[in-house]
């Protein structure tokens, strides 16, 4: 057990610090305020009343080598503690700002950054989904799982985020409490590095960091967040966060875009060249792709007919406005999670709704002219609040602007009769509520409790409104076939269905342990912290962000059976069902090869290669064998770059359809494409089965004026 010195906590630091803090608001000058700083560490040095009692042995650690103690490791090192829970969207807008400080003072210079994981949720105790979520928010510093809060209450620590420094010698020096101090942390880490380095009690040894990302191999989906099918079934995109993109897949599980990613950035533009930051929540409409890239801070949109990313709203750093009503990118905004479209007194679909959790709100981002219920019109690109008061609470009001949310992270709509509402998933009060789109009332559905300033009445009962119990629901998706909701319970690791007429709430689908297993069935299948979920095309299926699992699944209402979402094209984004082979054949000796006449295009324009393959009759394609495609540009790489190239052939019944964006900058003008196919058949008479290739060259005449939109080359070919 590790001994506290007595009265070394945050009650007696707070006091003391205050009169620094009430220098500094006073403080002209950057000068000034770095010599009140100086000056008070001279100060506080000479106490020996706030020694910081050591971490208990035992603890879980991430990110090193062992255990790390003031008394050893940290012996010689400012060290900064970051007391944090990882559900806690406050915790996740300091993590720029600690980033910022790791890249400027490193663990050499003297300072080590130690996160005290100390959990809100149950769930949150258990050491692989800290481990999770230290891989998610890519810490790259030392944490420990304090999962009963040991130091947290030893300090007397109150709320997340809060930021304590420790000097050389293990003794209290400042403590910052909340989000938004990232002048101040610089002020007092920069001071401190100082003022010890001017004493000469800096040491500049390792610590022994050690990064579990390091040892872990490459996975196809980081953490998607969220997945959202289009109305007519026929795409589904799926926010692959931790890889900063976001995949548009087919109904027959070919990968049709990659826009983003690999690392983080905020880039409009071309496909190709797009950038986000841990995007969240999707919504389509056609050939747009609305994104809430949720780091960056923005509302997005993907214009797959275009070719083009543009952003719709916010500045691309966190907001701290609670109101709104500013247009474009002149509305700061902060942490948008989720998105779904919907209508406010003007045409259909002429509203984006926003989870805008940094600010525990709903808000509006009118894409035309309309109208909020109580509220004025307002012209196409407005972003406004429309319910929450800002306050992180569960209050439920007939006001919209007296509701308080707190951080809502799903969104589903329900236009409808006799519904008219949204349905919000609150992660933090472990609530679902309704939002109704007449008057803008919010209502309790399931979970929480009466108290509006209680978040803590969590659990995993199936029941009646108040009496269900759910822990930190992230998704939530509306089924108007069936009247019935469905909920992503993210902390209980279940799929759960709703009863909006009943308030009834009981579990679908996961065992409530944290698992990866996909059945045979409902009852046996297991999740892990699944994030977002929403309904197909005819409410059949459900499709599943499995966030912690690296994966999308998909649960079939009819036959209650689970599987995973597998998807076939490029090798680094596609992962797949109808698997293509892990390399592609050798065109055989006497393969069909036809040259095209040569097309014109524009750089920016996308190549769509549109095969209608027919077999002979009687035959059909064999599933033993997969039959696949190719699309290269032997000598013309730069054509590709990282687009998909091979895929499966699983149906001939419509045109094989394999496209290709132009770079914005060739390489030269006129170049090649070659589309090869390999066909596996059976004929129905005798059972004879064989092999057919064939290949097809398209010579390109590339205009370095810009282009947008398709252009199609139409190919038959008989076998």
């Amino acid at each position: 057990m590790a001994n506290m010195a007595s009265g070394c906590s945050l009650s007696t630091l707070f006091p003391l610090q205050s009169v620094l803090d009430c220098a500094l608001n006073d403080a002209a000058t950057q000068e000034s305020m770095e010599a009140l700083v100086y000056e008070y560490l001279r100060d506080m040095d000479e106490r020996e009343d706030l020694k910081m009692p050591d971490f208990e042995t035992g603890l879980e650690w991430l990110n090193t080598e062992g255990p790390l103690s003031f008394d050893r490791e940290l012996a010689g090192k400012v060290v900064l503690l970051d007391f944090f829970t990882y559900c806690c969207i406050n915790c996740m807008h300091i993590l720029p700002d600690l980033h910022h400080l790791e890249q400027k003072h490193s663990v050499q210079d003297g300072l080590v950054i130690v996160g005290v994981h100390s959990a809100k949720f149950p769930n949150e105790k258990v050491l692989d989904n800290v481990r999770s979520a230290v891989l998610r928010y890519d810490l790259r510093h030392p944490v420990v799982n304090d999962g009963e809060a040991l130091l947290w209450n030893r300090l007397e620590v109150s709320c997340w985020p809060t930021l304590v420094l420790v000097g050389p010698r293990g003794n209290l020096l400042f403590a910052l409490v909340g989000e938004g101090h990232r002048h101040r942390l610089m002020l007092f880490a920069d001071v401190s590095l100082r003022y010890y380095g001017d004493k000469r009690l800096l040491r500049a040894h390792p610590v022994g960091v050690k990064l579990y990302r390091d040892s872990l191999p490459p996975s196809i989906l980081s953490f998607p967040g969220k997945v959202c099918a289009d109305r007519t079934g026929d795409r589904l995109a799926i926010a692959d966060t931790g890889h900063h993109r976001v995949l548009v897949v087919s109904s027959t599980r070919r990968l049709l875009h990659v826009v983003g990613g690999p690392e983080s950035g905020r880039r409009d533009g071309a496909l190709s060249e797009a950038s986000f930051n841990s995007p969240q929540g999707v919504a389509m409409k056609g050939d747009v792709v609305y994104v809430a890239d949720t780091e960056n801070h923005l509302i997005r949109k993907i214009d797959l007919s275009e070719g083009r990313v543009s952003t719709l709203a916010g500045l691309g750093v966190q907001g701290t406005d609670k109101d709104g009503g500013g247009v474009g990118d002149r509305q700061p905004i902060s942490s948008p999670w989720d998105l779904v479209l919907g209508s406010a007194g003007g045409a259909e679909d002429n509203v984006l709704w926003v989870a805008m959790a940094g600010t525990h709100q709903i808000w509006a981002l009118f894409l035309a002219d309309g109208k909020l219920p109580r509220g004025s019109e307002s012209k196409a690109g407005t972003c406004v609040r429309w319910a929450g008061s800002g306050s992180e609470e569960n209050r439920n009001n007939a006001y919209p602007h007296k509701a308080g949310f707190a951080q809502p992270s799903g969104l589903a709509a329900a236009p409808e009769e006799p519904w008219s509402c949204l349905f919000v998933a609150d992660s933090e009060s472990s609530t679902v509520r309704t939002l109704a789109l007449k008057d803008g009332a919010v209502k309790p559905l399931v979970g929480g409790g009466r108290d509006p300033t209680n978040l803590f009445a969590f659990g995993d009962v199936d029941g009646k409104g108040l009496e269900a119990k759910l822990q930190h629901p992230l998704g939530v998706a509306w089924s108007p076939q069936r009247n019935l909701l469905y909920v992503a319970d993210s902390y209980n690791h279940k799929i759960k269905v709703v009863d909006p007429q009943t308030k009834q709430c009981s579990t679908l689908a996961g065992t409530g342990e944290a698992g990866d297993a996909t059945g045979p069935d409902f009852v046996t299948c297991r999740f892990n912290e699944p994030g977002g979920i929403c309904v197909g095309a005819g409410g059949q299926l459900l499709y599943v962000a499995d966030t912690n699992n690296h994966r999308v699944k998909i649960l079939d209402l009819r036959s209650k059976t689970v599987s995973p979402v597998r998807c076939f094209g490029h090798g680094s984004a596609g992962f797949t069902s109808a698997e293509p082979p892990a390399a592609t054949p050798k065109m055989p000796r006497g393969a069909v090869r036809i040259d095209m006449p040569p097309v014109s295009v524009c750089v920016g324009q996308t190549v769509v290669m549109s095969l209608a393959l027919s077999l002979p009759k009687g035959a059909k394609l064999t599933d033993e064998a997969p039959s696949c495609w190719a699309l290269s540009a032997e000598g013309d790489e730069w054509l590709l770059g990282a687009q998909a190239v091979t895929g499966a052939i699983a149906d001939l019944s419509k045109p094989l359809r394999v496209a290709t964006k132009l770079p914005e900058a060739p390489k030269q003008l006129r170049a090649g494409l070659t589309l090869s196919v390999w066909l596996y058949f059976c004929t129905a008479e005798g059972g004879a089965c064989t092999m057919r290739a064939a290949a097809f060259y398209q010579p390109l005449q590339i205009s370095d004026i810009h282009g947008t939109g398709e252009v199609t080359v139409t190919l038959t070919h008989s076998l």
